[in-house]
């Protein structure tokens, strides 16, 4: 049996991902990590990693496992939060789980683990791993986890060969419920704990609280967009020509629409956000449509099926794309079919990937709602993550 150390977190699934190691007789390491201390901004005080730290001592107590805390907050700050808010204030998106598994968990977290022997990492994600042979080299596969509400697999799209070849996804091949009974058999101390919610670590938190702390409120404009005017607008066809139009946001101006409020700052907003605009006198829910962080300015547009939501493609720069099976990387020139998310539990859609020198460019079948500068594009070949990327 091999050397293992789980990540233990206080929550149920690695809770029952280290208990699944133990039974199958590995040498287990309990190892919980500190990536946050500050409590600006978080709403939910009463959950904290001293709470989360001492059930996960009480889990591992429990499994005659030992327990050990280290504490990554220096490594999370500057390589996940300090991210975020220079990409907000940029006006993109980012997703702080994603970049919390590449930088932390499978990296810093990854390091720190391999210093007790181990052979593997363990963690609580509902993902599966496989190996095949390529030209006669081993080849990693991430898969999806054989639960649909829960597969976490996009999560960890920007991992690489080296990490997965050390990780171990002990509870992919379950579902929830049964991950809840197998807690609940064994009197686990997080049997009936709550999933945690919110930024990666940092727990669940006003966002626009939380990026106060470094970027400024600032008065702006609200501009509404007609329906028929993009209606008229988005009149693009599909062919090589026109990628650049289908694949970027539609380049909002002042004199679009009308101005029917005031914000705080566009680099609080993001596309298809309906919380925070506080505007009333429309039938319909307003949604954010585009920001404009230069000018200041948020484009919003009344109703969830605003063609402003909907873009058929999206471009991906050259020196974003990274591949987890590298030996499917595709070269300038070359078109493949795939199956895309653009964010977690979004169903599978079908587009094409043309691949150019200067990125690649997605084409979908669809359009999609939503499409969201910052934000991680996933490509699967049926249950397999090929790869992924940051929008543009």
């Amino acid at each position: 049996m091999a050397r293992v150390v789980i990540g233990l977190s206080g929550g149920v699934d690695s809770s029952v991902a280290a208990y699944l190691l133990k039974e199958q007789g590995h040498d287990l390491i309990a190892l919980f990590m500190v990536n946050w201390h500050e409590r600006v901004g978080n709403i939910t005080s009463a959950c904290t990693w001293e709470e989360d730290a001492l059930i996960a001592k009480m889990v591992a107590k429990k499994l005659e496992i030992p327990f050990h805390i280290v504490d990554l907050s220096v490594d999370y700050k500057k390589r996940v939060v300090d991210y975020m808010f220079a990409e907000y204030q940029a006006g993109r998106t980012p997703n702080p789980d994603v970049l919390c598994n590449r930088e932390i968990k499978f990296d810093s977290f990854m390091e720190e683990a391999l210093k007790f022997d181990a052979d593997f990492v363990a963690t609580g994600h509902y993902c599966r791993k496989s190996e095949i042979k390529v030209g006669g080299k081993t080849i990693h596969q991430l898969l999806a986890g054989k639960d649909p509400n829960k597969d976490q697999s996009y999560f960890l799209c920007q991992l690489n060969q080296d990490q997965l070849s050390k990780a171990m996804f002990p509870i992919g091949e379950l579902l929830k419920p049964e991950v809840r009974k197998i807690a609940r058999e064994q009197n686990l101390p997080t049997a009936e704990r709550k999933d945690s919610q919110g930024i990666c670590f940092v727990g669940k938190v006003d966002l626009p609280t939380f990026l106060q702390q470094q970027l400024q409120p600032k008065t702006g404009n609200i501009i509404e967009i007609p329906y028929g005017f993009m209606e008229k607008k988005k009149q693009v066809e599909d062919t090589e020509e026109n990628y650049r139009k289908l694949c970027f946001p539609f380049p909002y101006k002042p004199w679009n629409g009308k101005v029917i409020g005031e914000h705080q700052g566009a680099h609080f907003y993001t596309i298809g956000q309906r919380k925070g605009l506080n505007i009333g006198g429309h039938k319909e829910p307003l949604f954010v449509l585009g920001t404009d962080v230069e000018r200041n300015i948020i484009y919003v547009g009344e109703g969830q099926n605003h063609p402003g939501l909907f873009r058929k493609g999206l471009f991906i720069a050259a020196g974003e794309m990274h591949w987890i099976r590298t030996d499917l990387k595709m070269l300038p020139g070359e078109k493949r079919e795939f199956d895309i998310r653009i964010r977690y539990r979004q169903p599978l859609e079908k587009g094409t990937i043309h691949l150019k020198d200067d990125g690649a460019w997605f084409i979908f079948e669809n359009e999609q709602r939503g499409i969201t500068s910052g934000q991680f594009a996933a490509w699967y070949l049926t249950d397999e993550l090929i790869g992924s990327g940051v929008i543009a």
